[in-house]
């Protein structure tokens, strides 16, 4: 059985890792595009992430992860065995699932069992990729180069919450709320602007700069490729940490305050830069206040917001011919404008 590269082992690319443990903290926050040069560590650390995170609660064998706490939110199995009194709840490790290019729709959305169609001539469905993932992650490297019937099937999914499944005589729709996570080189495709306006943070990586770096990559990676299973035990302890981190963060992000000041700070520098809609300002907020939970404080301040600006804004910029800059240093000098320092 393979083992995950352990989060705390990844050197550097701390935006990156930053982006994940806020999404884990807040999925509210929403999917996180991570772009960026290749071997840089984008696929390692979202895999990564699923050792990471603290185990969920599902509802008996439920095939979509029913939370056996949200009694209206249950696919119609789970209300069956609910009123006959045969719900039971068990945990289960949050998924992290990877949809692979050339997935076809009925592997994402989910199709009829042809195998029980053939033998005992049922009509039943076989759920896809968007049922496994519901209350986890969902993962795509390479998202610039989705095929467009796919991006538009995960817009439609992504907006209502809900897999709608209508096809040879069946009719099904089920829960569908994840974590969206897309990596991809920029060089090889630009996304939609409908998929790119989905994804809550968008964070850059680069191969490191200096030497110490680098050979400490490779040293822990030679390490890990020897003996997975003892460099995942050596790093387990601060991996335990960072689980504790994310449960604790979990635990106190409702108790978390964000004063108006801090409001109406993010809606000046959306403002200042021409921030269409009022997602950023949202994405803004949501971020701010799960660092402010990571950090264990109990209200959201103006360094909490800088912190996340970047992130929360460089993707929903608009091409400036005029401005050569690259779309996150218009944001810190934007940040410098509004708030002086």
């Amino acid at each position: 059985m393979s083992v995950n590269y352990p989060f705390s082992a990844i050197v550097g690319q701390a935006e990156m890792k930053r982006a994940l443990i806020l999404a884990a903290v807040d999925p509210s926050i929403g999917g996180i595009l991570v772009f960026g040069d290749r071997g840089t560590g984008k696929s390692t650390a979202v895999r990564a992430l699923a050792g990471l995170l603290p185990p969920m609660l599902v509802a008996g064998t439920c095939r979509y992860n029913c939370d056996p706490r949200q009694v209206s939110q249950y696919c119609a199995q789970c209300r069956e065995d609910a009123r006959h009194g045969r719900l039971k709840a068990r945990k289960v490790p949050v998924p992290v699932i990877d949809l692979p290019l050339g997935a076809t729709e009925d592997r994402v959305a989910g199709a009829l069992d042809l195998e029980k169609a053939l033998v005992s001539g049922e009509k039943a469905f076989e759920p896809g990729l968007l049922a496994s993932a519901h209350r986890g992650f969902l993962y795509i490297d390479e998202v610039n180069l989705l095929e467009d019937h796919l991006v538009d099937l995960l817009l439609d999914v992504a907006a209502s919450g809900v897999n709608i499944i209508e096809r040879e005589g069946l009719s099904i729709r089920h829960p569908a709320r994840f974590v969206l996570v897309g990596s991809g080189n920029p060089e090889e495709g630009e996304l939609r602007p409908q998929l790119l306006d989905r994804f809550g943070l968008s964070v850059e990586v680069a191969s490191p700069k200096d030497i110490a770096s680098r050979v400490e990559v490779v040293k822990r990676r030679d390490a890990y490729d020897r003996d997975p299973a003892g460099f995942v035990e050596a790093w387990k302890r601060k991996d335990q940490a960072l689980r504790s981190t994310i449960r604790k963060a979990r635990e106190a992000l409702d108790g978390v305050e964000v004063p108006d000041a801090v409001l109406e700070a993010a809606s000046g520098l959306c403002l200042k830069l021409g921030v269409d809609g009022l997602r950023g300002e949202l994405t803004l907020m949501r971020a701010a206040r799960a660092l402010t939970a990571v950090e264990g404080r109990r209200q959201v301040g103006r360094e909490q917001l800088h912190a996340v600006a970047v992130s929360a804004l460089r993707h929903r910029l608009r091409r400036d011919p005029m401005d050569e800059a690259g779309s996150g240093l218009r944001v810190e000098r934007a940040m410098a404008e509004v708030e002086p320092a």
